[in-house]
């Protein structure tokens, strides 16, 4: 796992390539990490399906109430699948738009 850090925005990413043992070490670590957005970059990881996402719904559920960002990164899914209480882009860039967008919106009160 390989956390960067960028203002007040966390970019995690799997780099064991063990998605079940990567999404257990976030959720142990997420005390660490409940006062910034969150990336979660699982675009190295092909074999992800849109069901797989679901185990972060607690997660981001957690972190909507702190009023914080918390976005993931996957390629090759169909986005249209995926839950609509996820927020998936396809890259870093697009991740970074969305967390400034919702940072926006909560600054004006929406």
């Amino acid at each position: 796992m390989k956390v960067d850090q960028k203002g007040h925005t966390v970019t995690i990413k799997d780099t064991q390539g063990d998605f079940n043992g990567f999404v257990e070490k976030v959720t142990q670590q997420f005390k660490t990490f409940e006062k910034q957005n969150i990336i979660i970059d699982l675009s190295s990881d092909s074999e992800l399906t849109e069901n797989d996402l679901k185990v972060f719904l607690p997660l981001v559920k957690l972190h909507k109430k702190a009023k914080k960002s918390f976005v993931i990164v996957a390629s090759d899914l169909d986005f249209n699948a995926v839950s609509d209480k996820l927020v998936v882009v396809p890259s870093l860039l697009e991740a970074h738009d969305i967390i400034e967008m919702e940072e926006i919106e909560r600054d004006l009160g929406f």
